[in-house]
């Protein structure tokens, strides 16, 4: 088995197992809302297995970066419904990935200018990017307890949201410091409610939603996205192998389409992050796995063959690829992604990349 051996994930059939990963690019337009240049961005990248779109915030209290879309007004629906069709048209499939930030926010994104929330009020390190420039994060407002099934509605209606606008499933954010990480991990959860303490209790609200996510598209239009290494967002845990190994055993019961997992990079581990490998879970989850962060080709070929992996997720690859697929077919070379470009501004860097036959035409 390959990148290019057929496989049966949930509901679909995926002709290649080379997936767009989920990516933040900040070029949503007014209102949050896709516009005609994120329908070109994802159609020229239809030829994925399949696409995770970037993030998009359930809710106004769930945004915490410039230009983000969204998942929760009529116009944000209307926007990715362009998406959806384009990338149909070009006979791609496409999952959303739906997104609350909690912490990782600022008041000048929040609802009436309020503080972001949070399992617990602590703050993360250093700066975000707000509209205004750079500033400190502050520190958040803890949840009250009776408002965390408020959280479960969001992500409920998220997904309601996506099925109106013609995704074919959704992916769960349960990964990278967010909302959902932020409950699970006992360095940003010190609560002592019903959704502290244990590691039972900080798993619980990922449990919870996906159920409810699962209650609107069915266990095989569902993926999850967990990152049991990550240190960004300043996520910490005293045991992720406990802690990770617990919500990967849970999640068996749903028999979701897949499990997206990070691995460990150099940064999580020079900043102090303990090295989880998704090989690790392979004994444990029972369903497709999905890997992420810096495959190329042969590592991906390895890991499928391996059985330690049954897909490859791919991100600056894919930003700077838009045929990706093809180019790995071919073992073509691959254009170079510009990091200047990743965040923000116009076609420079997101739909300029050129295809093998756009070069070849040259």
């Amino acid at each position: 088995m390959d990148l290019f051996t057929p496989i049966q994930l949930g509901y679909y059939t995926l002709p290649n197992r080379v997936i767009m990963a989920p990516l933040t690019r900040c070029r949503a337009g007014a209102g949050n809302v896709p516009t005609a240049l994120n329908v070109n961005y994802y159609a020229q990248r239809a030829s994925a297995g399949l696409i995770i779109s970037e993030a998009s915030q359930v809710s106004q209290q769930g945004m915490g970066y410039p230009a983000t879309p969204g998942i929760h007004s009529s116009e944000q629906i209307a926007g990715w419904k362009l998406v959806t069709e384009a990338v149909h048209q070009q006979g791609g499939r496409i999952f959303l990935q739906l997104w609350h930030v909690g912490r990782s926010s600022h008041s000048s994104f929040q609802p009436g200018g309020a503080l972001p929330v949070a399992p617990s009020a602590i703050a993360i390190d250093g700066e975000l990017l707000t509209y205004e420039g750079m500033k400190p994060y502050e520190t958040p407002r803890a949840l009250e307890r009776h408002e965390i099934s408020g959280i479960v509605e969001q992500f409920r209606q998220g997904a309601e949201n996506a099925l109106e606008a013609g995704f074919d499933g959704v992916e769960i954010h349960g990964a990278n410091g967010y909302l959902l990480d932020q409950f699970l991990r006992d360095g940003a959860n010190k609560r002592t409610d019903d959704y502290g303490g244990s590691i039972e209790n900080r798993a619980r609200l990922h449990l919870e939603v996906t159920e409810a996510v699962v209650g609107v598209w069915g266990n095989n239009r569902v993926g999850i996205r967990l990152s049991p290494s990550s240190t960004f967002n300043s996520m910490s845990d005293s045991n992720p192998e406990a802690t990770f190994g617990y919500v990967v055993e849970q999640l068996n019961h749903f028999d979701l389409a897949y499990l997206h997992l990070l691995e460990p990079s150099e940064s999580d581990l020079r900043h102090g992050g303990q090295a989880v490998p998704t090989a690790y879970f392979r004994p444990i989850y029972q369903g497709n796995l999905m890997a992420n962060w810096d495959y190329d080709q042969a590592k991906a070929n390895a890991a499928i063959a391996s059985g330690n992996a049954d897909l490859i997720s791919f991100g600056k690859a894919f930003i700077a690829n838009p045929d990706l697929p093809e180019r790995f077919k071919l073992n073509a070379p691959l254009n170079p992604p510009n990091p200047d470009t990743f965040y923000g501004g116009g076609e420079q860097g997101y739909t300029d990349y050129p295809t093998l036959k756009e070069l070849q035409l040259a």
